[in-house]
């Protein structure tokens, strides 16, 4: 059952005709406002003082969408489009583009305190999806005034945790930059700035973060509601809404235990430190959950604990920080003083049997004592930051942080603020006080930089300074810190390759490697039944076993996600086992038709394309595909094909036809 909120964001298919008739409709609005096709408009901009009380004035949407806004940018980079945020009237706030389309925007003044409402500028995106309050695609000729016919524009509401629209999300380029899927981002990411707003309001009350399908928990499909201590209802996401079935207006009539069946008492009372739960809805729908409570920190907390973390890895109901092994540290200056490590994996837990891992880690063991630097190669899901955590957790260092920094995730934009840290004011929407940085959070202990060879070049730069100097300057900072680091880095490129073609310091790689290691992928190794039973015996207290028919399967299959799509797919099939074995039945469906799947003639379905057109289309097909069946969801759609979200990306910026004048 979906709330009347979610129902009425839903953009409405539309086949030619039928959109013709909607774009009319739109016109004739535009024309009944007294706007004429051929006018000039009025793009004239507030003033800079003007300017800054409109941002100061929408600060929390501000700054929870800036950084949205930076991760969208680069999954648009050199599509010719900007993204631009604007507020509940369509008043531009902020906005970021292309170089080579800046000055076309210019023209149209696509830029900070422009008004794009109906009423100003037509029928545009923004304008219309703030009249329609829903998702809106305005393309080339739909556009009302005749100056904004160049543009292709996608735009979806941003609303408030009361769902009050109180701005938009946008997506604006030349009309031949078209992309199908950018709707599906521009909802996403907005989907994403909702959650954020959401989680910032009700900070200090206690939250369930729920859904029924595990594998879905911690993605933007998750529900979220928010209850006060005594256990009155307040608030729930939009996707939380739908699964309990309720309206935004009904939180007067609803507690905690009417919703989930459970009084606060109990659920406080049986905290089990931080892990996944198991409830119930109102509906008696089985929801899989986490509760976080920052009035009460110890009461973070899971009831009947479900099977969920990866060998060796904290569990999958942990905070991003946790699940990084990210750690609060001193000031810079104060004294350290130890701190106790939480359990995770050693390298006798990484020996399965494998005689290729046996050597991997007899060689790490070797270097371990030395702080030399060690560089893990392997193709994505290998288990690189397993190997890396274990190699921290039996150094000198194993009292102290393990912060992980993955550099293909963060957008270029942000990669230097995150690692060398910054002081308060170094830039526009940096945090009041500032922030430490990764280098800074891992001093004294180990510092993991996975997918190094992602990094921009003008920051290799600057981490072979930190390196040499073991000192670190924050952005805006007057003086360095000394820091003291062990480094382990890890990639799935070829780093020669890169420095060959001028792509990766040479000076940084040597200083880098002082021992390389290849995980290898899981097609080439010998432990699998030892893996299998490995992985099933940490996620259940009573592991089921394999039926011999999905044995051969498994045995027969190329895993292009490695160890880390086999965790899904028996994390998945565990829960559905319920006679304590797991068949063909309890397999996902998503793998079931990987396996039915034919394999491209010639190419080896793990190995990296090399840049065939034919290899690129059949690539993005096969995404489109996954996500069709998450409806959009990227992270959801990565699990199931075992591969990062940057892939997905990646694959989604393939060549996509023109609309036709059809609607999303």
């Amino acid at each position: 059952m979906k709330s009347e909120s979610a129902a009425a964001e839903e953009p409405r298919p539309a086949g030619a005709g039928e959109r013709t008739k909607v774009v009319s409709l739109w016109h004739e609005r535009a024309r009944r406002l007294g706007l004429s096709e051929r006018q000039r408009p009025d793009f004239g901009a507030l003033a800079r003082g003007e300017l800054s009380r409109l941002v100061d004035q929408h600060h929390a949407l501000y700054r929870h969408a800036l950084p949205v806004m930076e991760v969208l940018h680069q999954q648009i980079r050199n599509t010719h489009s900007m993204v631009i945020l604007t507020d509940q009237r369509g008043l531009i706030v902020h906005s970021l583009g292309d170089a080579d389309f800046l000055e076309k925007a210019e023209r149209v003044a696509l830029k900070p305190g422009v008004l794009w409402s109906e009423d100003s500028k037509g029928t545009n995106a923004i304008g219309t999806a703030l009249t329609e309050r829903r998702a809106t695609l305005v393309h080339g000729s739909e556009h009302f005034l005749a100056v904004n016919r160049f543009l292709t524009c996608s735009c979806s509401p941003i609303r408030d945790p009361r769902g009050e629209v109180i701005g938009t999300l946008d997506v604006s380029g030349p009309e031949e930059s078209y992309h199908a899927h950018t709707m599906a981002l521009v909802r996403m990411s907005t989907q994403m700035i909702e959650n954020h707003l959401f989680v910032d309001r009700f900070g200090e009350a206690l939250r369930i973060h729920f859904h029924s399908r595990q594998e879905l928990m911690g993605t933007l499909l998750e529900g979220i509601a928010a209850f006060d201590e005594g256990g009155r209802f307040l608030a729930a996401n939009p996707s939380g809404l739908t699964q309990l079935g309720i309206g935004p207006e009904s939180a007067a009539a609803h507690s905690l235990e009417s919703l989930f069946g459970v009084a606060v008492g109990v659920l406080l009372g049986r905290c089990r430190g931080e892990s996944l739960l198991r409830l119930h809805l109102r509906n008696g729908t089985p929801v899989v959950g986490r509760v976080e409570f920052r009035a009460r920190p110890e009461a973070s907390c899971g009831i009947e604990p479900l099977c969920g973390a990866e060998p060796g890895l904290p569990e999958q109901g942990a905070s991003p920080a946790t699940a990084r092994g990210a750690r609060l540290s001193p000031a810079p200056d104060a004294p350290r003083t130890p701190r106790k490590q939480t359990s995770g994996p050693t390298l006798a837990d990484l020996d399965s049997g494998d005689p290729v891992i046996a050597e991997v880690l007899a060689k790490v063991r070797k270097v371990q004592a030395h702080d030399i630097p060690i560089l893990i190669l392997g193709e994505t899901g290998t288990g690189k930051e397993l190997l890396a955590q274990a190699v921290h957790n039996e150094s000198a260092r194993r009292q102290q942080p393990f912060v992980a920094v993955d550099c293909a995730s963060l957008p270029e934009s942000l990669i230097e603020a995150e690692l060398f840290g910054y002081e308060e004011g170094a830039f526009t929407g940096a945090r009041r006080r500032g922030s430490p940085g990764k280098i800074l959070l891992a001093n004294g202990g180990t510092l993991f930089l996975d997918e190094i060879g992602d990094m921009p070049l003008a920051l290799q730069t600057r981490l072979l300074r930190v390196l040499q100097e073991r000192a670190v300057r924050p952005l805006g900072g007057q003086r360095p810190i000394d820091v003291d680091i062990a480094v382990i880095c890890a990639t799935h490129r070829n780093l020669k390759d890169m420095m060959r073609r001028g792509e990766f310091r040479e000076d940084l790689y040597y200083r880098l490697n002082g021992l390389v290691v290849r995980l290898p992928a899981l097609r080439e190794r010998s432990d699998l039944e030892a893996l299998i039973r490995r992985i099933l015996s940490a996620q259940c207290a009573a592991a089921p076993s394999l039926s011999p028919e999905v044995l051969a399967l498994f045995r027969g299959y190329r895993w292009p996600g490695n160890i880390r799509q086999l965790t899904n797919v028996l994390r998945i099939a565990g829960v559905m086992a319920e006679k304590g074995s797991i068949g063909r039945a309890e397999l996902p469906e998503d793998f079931l038709d990987d396996l039915a799947a034919p394999e491209p003639q010639g190419q080896p379905p793990a190995a990296a394309a090399p840049g065939g057109v034919r290899l690129r289309e059949l690539r993005a097909s096969a995404v489109a595909a996954v996500l069709e069946r998450h409806a959009g969801n990227v992270s959801a759609a990565a699990r199931a094909l075992g591969v990062s979200r940057n892939t997905i990306y990646r694959a989604l910026r393939s060549p996509a036809p023109a609309p036709g004048g059809a609607g999303e």
